[in-house]
């Protein structure tokens, strides 16, 4: 039986007039034809975090820490502000903590003419603080409102699939590895019938 992976799609924008939702929903969309993974989306907007984190009771807080801690593996739709993330992303960010830890993070990116990859990379140094390992492959969208049709779908779709399930390969050997990493004693425990299927052989 093949893996299943909890997923959660992370939107890096809470802007009126966002962009963050056509990339996201096209992502979010394709992801899903991928039985191997259930995903779930994180919107800042949605969450309305507090300026302060200085309540984990907080309804936006305690959702947040609920989704991050039943992920496996994270997507972050990122624009590009001022060469740099966004502040709602940052907060997102930082009122959660252990919830992140070792756990794999891929990044797809949009903007103008760098397709948001000066903020990918700003983003890598804030998620290694958090013990979070980043893929090397970023699928970025540059000058991203003439690369999506008026249906919200890439004019390239068939090479924009392909980059997101390539990227999506990566995440999910990350994710197995970790997560076997991070629950030994169950993965000894799932093993353990074949063991005993191999002796009475």
């Amino acid at each position: 039986m093949k893996e299943t992976f909890n997923l959660a799609v992370i939107y890096g924008s809470a802007r009126e007039g966002r962009f963050c939702d056509t990339v996201a929903n096209w992502a979010v969309e394709t992801l899903k034809k991928d039985p191997e993974l259930s995903v779930e989306t994180i919107d800042p907007a949605v969450l309305d975090l507090p300026s302060r984190h200085v309540d984990d009771q907080h309804p936006g807080i305690a959702e947040l820490h609920t989704a991050l801690s039943e992920a496996d593996a994270f997507i972050v739709v990122t624009p590009e502000y001022n060469h740099s993330f966004t502040g709602e992303l940052k907060l997102l960010i930082d009122a959660a903590k252990p919830q992140w830890r070792r756990k794999p993070l891929a990044f797809i990116s949009y903007g103008g003419m760098s397709g948001g990859l000066r903020a990918v990379e700003q983003l890598r140094l804030v998620f290694a603080e958090l013990h979070v390992v980043t893929m090397r492959d970023v699928v970025s969208f540059a000058n991203v409102w003439d690369l999506f049709d008026s249906q919200g779908q890439p004019i390239n779709a068939t090479s924009s699939e392909n980059a997101l399930n390539n990227m999506v390969g990566d995440l999910k050997w990350w994710a197995t590895a970790l997560r076997n990493a991070r629950y030994p004693d169950a993965q000894q425990t799932s093993r353990a019938p074949q063991k005993v299927l191999e002796v009475c052989a």
